[in-house]
């Protein structure tokens, strides 16, 4: 197969790349060798991969063919490659969640999404770059394992974190699918940055379970499905969702519906309420003005939109750091007192804050968490959507996090990213779609949904994208 007719087949949607496997006019093995040999070409530039698992890769790209040649049930995705990112355990391949506490770890077990991944028939390519433990307060992926992951829009940029590593993968077309995770936007942020679809599910719709650090409370973070396609993330989404008896959450343990039932039907008649700030947050007027314009294509497929009365603060940020800095350290306070010295500073702050972090203020935290999840829930009683920019400005320089934005002075950690995190502590749907461009760099639209109802959210997605299409502008790498 010449490169050209390699990338072409790269390039096709994941459930197209699906469809010909299982119709026999392509073999899962040639769309892996294609999707390994355009890393191979462009990684060495961007720092997408941890880990490229081409030995794995390849062995289960041969047994995907052995399974449609024998005429056996496939999978959705079938044959089809996914990035998955490094926060993930793999059997067999690399797991280093970023640290070099686990650089050399190759666990005996899957994570339940990566277990769920492989029975969709999936064939995992390797493992995507993300910031040490997933958790980087200058908004940027990097470690000291793999070393930085850059913009495939500007490589000089960053993707933000702390899936960066699998939107960046996305954006320069080494796949098509790839799993992130979404703790306070790290699945939106850098996928607004690299310009792909990305959705923090529900809180509780995606189990969590088998890490290497010690069970995750699961009260923000979610895993979830970061594509170049909606309707590929609701086959990626239904795949990895459902309860599973393993996760410690209580939420959502009802069968998800199908995901990918509703895509098509448009959104005339939505109620669509628009914040441009949530009544708090920076916002450069320039990428205002894009999402504007996105919020005006879905008037004109008929959706009803109007403002949203918000009026949130950066309270919320202390009582979002006091819960997830304490189940930070929980989750991997171990490694701070056994191998401090194969840490980063920045984790081993980070790590330290969340051990400081007292009963009473954690107790407080919660209570600001519940107060603020009832007035979201309030504006879902008015409308069926909540759209807002997915973040304050474009990609940046890494290291240069501007300390101001429209003229405001914003928050060091919190004013890139306002609009984001507020989900994860309320736990409602939230998506970002490429909305445009600001100086060659893409912007991310917002949209919020009813917790459990990510079937609206990917509809109204799906409609924005046949309307506004992004898959066919694609960075010069």
């Amino acid at each position: 197969m010449t490169p050209s007719a390699a990338d072409e087949l790269i390039l096709l949607p994941a459930r197209e790349q699906a469809r010909l496997i299982a119709e026999r006019k392509v073999s899962p093995v040639e769309i892996c060798e294609a999707a390994l040999a355009r890393i191979e070409r462009l990684d060495r530039h961007i720092g997408a991969f941890i880990t490229v698992a081409t030995d794995q890769a390849l062995e289960a790209a041969k047994a995907a063919e052995t399974a449609v040649m024998a005429g056996r049930e496939l999978g959705p995705l079938h044959g089809v490659p996914i990035g998955i990112k490094d926060v993930e355990a793999t059997t067999g391949i690399r797991t280093t969640v970023g640290s070099r506490v686990f650089e050399h770890t190759v666990p005996g077990f899957d994570s339940v999404v990566v277990e769920r991944v492989r029975a969709a028939g999936a064939v995992i390519i390797g493992k995507t770059n993300t910031p040490e433990i997933a958790i980087h307060m200058g908004t940027v992926t990097d470690n000291d394992v793999r070393g930085p992951c850059r913009n495939p829009w500007n490589l000089a940029k960053t993707t933000a974190g702390s899936s960066g590593g699998s939107a960046a993968a996305l954006a320069a077309d080494m796949c098509q699918i790839a799993i992130g995770s979404d703790g306070g936007g790290s699945i939106r942020i850098p996928a607004s940055f690299c310009g792909v679809f990305g959705l923090k599910p529900s809180n509780g719709r995606v189990p969590r379970a088998r890490g290497l650090g010690r069970p995750d409370p699961n009260q923000f973070a979610q895993s979830g499905p970061m594509t170049n396609d909606v309707r590929d993330a609701a086959l990626l989404l239904q795949a990895i969702s459902g309860p599973h008896p393993e996760d410690p959450q209580h939420f959502l343990r009802s069968i998800p519906p199908d995901f990918s039932e509703g895509i098509g039907d448009g959104v005339r008649g939505l109620r669509v309420g628009f914040s441009p700030d949530l009544g708090y947050g920076a916002i450069d007027h320039q990428v205002l003005a894009q999402v504007r314009a996105g919020l005006t294509a879905l008037e004109g497929l008929g959706a009803h939109a109007e403002e949203a009365t918000v009026a949130l603060g950066f309270q919320y940020a202390d009582s979002f750091w006091s819960v997830f800095g304490a189940n930070a350290y929980v989750q991997y306070g171990h490694m701070l007192e056994e191998t401090p010295e194969l840490l980063t500073p920045g984790v081993r702050e980070v790590l330290g804050r969340g051990k400081a972090i007292s009963g009473h203020e954690y107790a407080r935290a919660l209570r600001s968490v519940s107060e603020l999840r009832m007035t979201v829930d309030s504006l879902f009683e008015q409308f069926d959507l909540l759209i807002t920019p997915t973040t304050s400005i474009t990609a940046f320089e890494p290291g240069k996090l501007p300390q101001e934005v429209g003229g405001v002075r914003i928050d060091s950690v919190y004013g890139v990213f306002p609009f984001t995190y507020i989900f994860n502590m309320t736990g409602h749907p939230a998506a970002t779609v490429p909305c445009g461009f600001v100086d060659g760099l893409p912007v991310g639209m917002q949209i919020a949904g009813r917790i459990g109802d990510e079937s609206t959210v990917l509809r109204a997605a799906a409609a924005f994208e046949e309307a506004q299409p992004w898959r066919h502008i694609r960075p010069s790498v």
